[in-house]
């Protein structure tokens, strides 16, 4: 006797986790998936199981025969053939042979195709969406309050990326989930207009003699051209991608109305007095020649500046630094930049209270020329070949420099930051006398010296401590960041090139330099131009942030925030900003409404020439503020003074153009309200358009523009690299929709929707053309399912419909874990967690459903009779999963989910008395307590049903290797128990009044029988035995033989009734029972 043993899952939900794990083996690529991360089989359905319900299979299979016991292969297929698999044929297209029966059997039938043709038909249902109005009519009918998402303008600068098919997608499912929650959903989308991209690609597009020509009214005309033309591109692909909105009225910051509002907001915050005009250091890009918002910077990898360690001369000390006279003049304030370019602009040197000082001697006799020998870019200065030369350094730092310089330092004497502070020494270039001042914690051990050269015009921390002093602020450097007069014999050299090296050479020649080198750092670059800023006083109008930073932080905490960690971003990045730099150097964008004094230069912006300016903009646009002239764009009031002013050049920063948009859009148009119940952008927003607009809304109005914020990572190829033209692995919504060349690879939106609800959002996502397979593959698999669906509803009614009452237990226990399922993913819908959603569709439809319920439906679909009671049931559970599938996946796959509601063969009445014509007018499926109220008891029973299928079919694949049977109908099934309650529930099962509760149409089988005990078979009369235990004390005996009695030619089940009736003499008795009566005329026409 040969035995073969197996494992098994330690659950009864083993169907499930089986089903996962090979699919995940079948799919290693699927990383980025959180539902391959999670790797408990948790069954969703499931909600009431008890540690009962347990199962560990301790299963051996017996063979009784003389070859070897062969392995049993878990991926076994143990479909029984018949009527079924003639009718998947048929269903299939293929030909079928002409049969006695055939006209009896009831076979699918349906025009809802298996193959999705994307590229064709999801254009047509979106024309059948447009012509019919169905966003509009279904928004407006509802009656369950407005939902307001508030779109984040796109930048209106090229074509759609992969981005921002993951933004508008995560928008969409939301909005159209909550249409079928009953609320109003108004979605206006948005664009970004103005700013520098759109003006340098209109520049670019130029020739130099054209740029000549250009006048700022021309080069704003061309800007608006290309930003609506982007616009009206972008808006056809977020079409395609399905996404619902009210696109015929979408709003532009370009938009006369738009650009009033936004001049509104900023008079309102300019008459609180929280917009001012300073001298101070902003981010400035030459390269782009304007100043630059810090969500206008990104910070590249790889950036190397060139590092200095210089000496400052000390002339004199104070009362309480008496002991450095002893060593002046021969002392030096050591210091270290890695802005060598700053150093005209020194005004000061900066050092930590806190800190000790010591003054060392340097030993040049002990220099280590290897320190600098290996790296060209490294060397030191000429400083350190003489002698007597004594430097101030923090304390702590002493050893750290002695192996940087290659030097010899003899610590002379100590003393505190405190004491230093009013010493003087000479300016490096210019010989002025400049102090030693205090400065903040910015000053540290962690690197450099412990003394910060410290330039006001050239850093924010040294601005800070300039006023403080009153020290000057300097700023030698032109808008093409290029030395000014100013900075002496420097003048006209490029500060971040030959101005730099320049100032280097100066010092080492001068013997002020004690090392060079390269240092690799994150350095701010302009995110347009990818080319390194500087930091630069100019003037500048600005928002100060400090008059309302209080009131940003108590709001954010009242703002729902997903991820939860996102509030701790936004925190950060509100407590710690500065000051916000709100104009521009450009032309393309909208006025600061200000004009200035001709000759004291003084602004002229009070409330009666904000409000003027902001009438005339909102019936002209902000071309008029070029066009026309001071003398009009004055109020009256002022008129005859108006050639005295004369108009401001400088324009908003674009993130106050888009932070505008609650009150141009939100508190502007009808149907939306203010706060909106929610934002949803990428995760870089925190410091850009979240941020903005939380500070305007703030300080004009004392609220968030937002109750909740969702947030999103980056989208990464399939290997986790950025994507990048160069690298070539961009992929591109467009191809993956469209498909590439000759249409290959079309995957429809359905399916990158698809894509969008299986990873979790909130971290970075990954995609390539390995992953849109696998999703490609799922959604044929739930396509497959609703099909089979709907085909096998061809003949069916609601008035056909059977009472709960009189259901079968399978099919009770079929609608409570539909009933579970729907329940699971509104809860998920409502948590913003897609990706859960997808995991419980995938599991039920390909697991619960397809492998277990629908296979073992087929029989009484096909043979049991066109109007048996047992095939009105099974369509009763049918109809039931069809109507609610196809509505809870609608959000995400809106196109498959009016694919399947257009090809209803029954129509749909909402509670209402309305017919839904169209899905989204069905609304939510309505909870069903009747079906969630299937008892305990028996959900761990149908539980323990499944285990046991699951066992019986390894012993059904032993006997078929072995070549006992075939089809699984041609086995006969044996089981004993020693547990007298499962044996109990086993035999009333046999004996059910339903058919379809019987055990051997759960297995496919052609008979079951219960044993009093495993000795009453022969072992020649059960080949095939196996043996597994319930809940680790339990044993369940399972044996298989041939099935008794002859072939049904009809059903192809075995039974010992075949031959017993004249008139059929190959037919079973249940196949005699419906072919003896008459054939509805439906089932004979086809």
């Amino acid at each position: 006797m040969d035995s073969t043993h197996f494992t098994k899952p330690t659950n009864f939900y083993s169907l499930t986790k089986m089903a996962v794990q090979n699919f995940s083996n079948r799919a290693p690529l699927l990383k980025n998936y959180s539902y391959f991360r999670n790797t408990t089989a948790t069954s969703l359905f499931h909600l009431r199981r008890s540690s009962s319900a347990r199962v560990l299979s301790l299963l051996h299979v017996t063979c009784y025969s003389t070859g070897s016991g062969q392995e049993y292969c878990s991926s076994s297929k143990r479909r029984s053939r018949g009527p079924v698999m003639a009718a998947k044929g048929k269903s299939g297209g293929e030909k079928q042979e002409d049969g006695k029966y055939k006209h009896t059997v009831d076979l699918p039938r349906t025009a809802f195709g298996l193959r999705a043709n994307s590229v064709v038909r999801e254009p047509e249902i979106q024309k059948i969406w447009d012509d019919n109005q169905v966003f509009e009519r279904v928004a407006n009918r509802n009656t369950g309050g407005s939902f307001v998402l508030h779109d984040g303008p796109p930048y209106a600068n090229g074509d759609l990326h992969m981005g921002h098919a993951l933004n508008k997608i995560l928008k969409d499912i939301i909005n159209r989930y909550k249409l079928l929650q009953n609320f109003q959903v108004n979605y206006v989308p948005g664009w970004d207009c103005h700013g520098l991209p759109i003006e340098l690609k209109v520049l670019q597009s130029l020739d130099q003699d054209a740029r000549k020509e250009l006048t700022p009214l021309k080069l704003r005309a061309k800007a608006a051209k290309f930003a609506k033309s982007t616009v009206k591109n972008q808006m056809a692909a977020f079409k395609r991608f399905g996404i619902w909105a009210d696109w015929d009225n979408p709003y532009l910051t370009l938009d006369p109305e738009y650009e009033a509002a936004q001049i509104e907001v900023f008079g309102q915050m300019a008459l609180q007095g929280y917009i001012y005009r300073g001298r101070k250091p902003v981010h400035w890009s030459p390269s782009s020649r304007t100043a630059l918002a810090e969500a206008e910077l990104e910070y590249p990898e790889g950036h190397v500046s060139k590092s200095i360690y210089a000496i400052f001369r000390l002339v004199s000390g104070t009362t309480s630094s008496k002991l450095l006279d002893d060593f002046i003049p021969n002392l030096g304030l050591a210091i270290w930049t890695t802005t060598p370019w700053t150093i005209p602009a020194n005004a000061a040197v900066a050092v930590n209270s806190k800190l000790q000082y010591a003054v060392v001697e340097v030993h040049s006799n002990s220099l280590d020329t290897t320190a600098s020998s290996g790296d060209k870019e490294k060397r030191l200065g000429n400083v350190l070949k003489n002698d007597n030369l004594h430097l101030l350094v923090a304390l702590d730092l002493v050893p750290t420099l002695e192996a940087k310089w290659g030097v010899k330092l003899t610590v002379k004497a100590t003393l505190t930051g405190t004491e230093l502070e009013n010493c003087r020494y000479v300016h490096p270039v210019e010989s002025r006398e400049c102090p030693v001042v205090i400065g903040g914690d910015y000053i540290t051990t962690e690197s450099g010296t412990g003394l910060v050269h410290t330039a006001p015009g050239h850093g924010q921390e040294d601005y800070v401590t300039g006023l403080k002093y009153g020290l000057p602020v300097l700023s030698p450097v032109d808008d093409e960041g290029k030395f000014t007069e100013e900075a002496g014999q420097f003048n006209g050299l490029e500060v971040l090139s030959n101005g730099n090296s320049a100032i280097v050479e100066f010092l080492d020649k001068n013997l002020s330099m004690i090392m060079v080198e390269p240092y690799k750092h994150k350095y701010p670059y302009d995110w347009r131009t990818k080319k390194p800023t500087i930091f630069r006083a100019t003037e500048q109008w600005f928002a100060s942030v400090e008059g309302f930073r209080k009131a940003a932080m108590d709001s954010i905490n009242q703002v729902t925030w997903t991820p939860p960690q996102a509030e701790n971003r936004i925190s950060a990045m509100t407590s710690s900003r500065s000051d916000w730099c709100i104009s521009r150097q450009r032309t393309w964008g909208v006025p600061i409404p200000v004009f200035y004094h001709v000759e004291s230069k003084e602004p002229l912006m009070n409330e009666e020439t904000i409000d003027h300016i902001k009438s005339i903009i909102s019936q002209k646009g902000s071309d008029a503020w070029w066009y026309m002239k001071v003398e009009e764009l004055l109020p009256e009031k002022y008129r005859d003074q108006a050639s005295n002013y004369v108009k401001g050049t400088d324009t908003m920063d674009v993130w106050f153009d888009s932070g505008s948009s609650w009150a141009a859009v939100l508190g502007k148009r009808s149907g939306l309200s203010y706060p909106a119940d929610l934002y949803l952008e990428g995760t870089d927003q925190h410091r850009g358009w979240f941020q903005s607009s939380l500070l305007t809304s703030i300080a004009t109005n004392g609220k968030a523009p937002y109750r909740g914020v969702i947030t999103h990572g980056f989208v990464l190829d399939e290997k986790g690299f950025k994507m990048s033209k160069s690298v070539g692995n961009i992929v591109d919504p467009r191809t993956v929709i469209e498909g590439g060349k000759d249409q290959k690879e079309a995957f429809g939106a359905d399916v990158l929707r698809l894509w969008v609800s299986s990873v979790d959002y909130t971290g970075d996502v990954l995609i390539g053309s390995n992953v849109l397979r696998q999703m490609s593959d799922i959604y044929r698999k739930l396509r497959g399912t609703l099909r089979f669906l709907l085909g096998n509803l061809h003949d069916w009614k609601a008035d056909y419909a059977v009472p709960y009452s009189e259901l079968p237990m399978i099919d009770q226990y079929a609608l409570f874990q539909l009933e579970n399922v729907v329940k699971n993913i509104k809860e998920s819908y409502d948590n913003y967690q897609f990706f859960k959603i997808f995991q419980i569709i995938q599991r039920f439809v390909v697991v619960d459903l397809s492998n277990f319920y629908l296979d073992v439906a087929k029989d009484r679909l096909y043979v049991g009779g066109s109007t048996s009671s047992t095939r009105r049931s099974c369509q009763t559970v049918l109809a039931a999963h069809l109507l609610s599938v196809s509505r809870v996946i609608a959000p995400i796959l809106p196109h498959l989910a009016e694919d399947v509601w257009q090809n209803l063969p029954f129509p749909f009445t909402t509670a209402q008395g309305d017919v839904a014509k169209f899905v989204f007018e069905s609304g939510w499926p309505v909870l069903n307590e009747r079906n969630l109220a299937f008892p305990e008891d028996d959900v761990i029973f149908w539980g323990k049903i499944l285990e046991l299928r699951t066992e019986v079919n390894k012993v059904l694949e032993v006997a078929r290797t072995q070549k006992l049977i075939g089809s699984s109908l041609e086995a006969k099934v044996y089981l004993y128990s020693s547990d007298g309650g499962l044996v109990s529930r086993l035999l009333n099962l046999c004996a059910s009044d339903h058919e379809a509760d019987m055990l051997h149409r759960i297995f496919l089988t052609s008979q079951v029988e219960i044993l009093p005990s495993p000795d009453n078979v022969k072992e020649d009369d059960v080949s095939c035995t196996g043996e597994y235990l319930i809940d680790n004390t339990n044993k369940v005996w399972i044996g298989v033989s041939r099935a008794d009695g002859s072939k049904c030619e009809r059903c192809w089940n075995f039974s010992v009734q075949v031959g017993s009736y004249d008139d059929h003499p190959s037919l079973c008795s249940r196949c005699h029972g419906v072919v003896g009566q008459p054939i509805p005329a439906l089932a004979a026409a086809s």
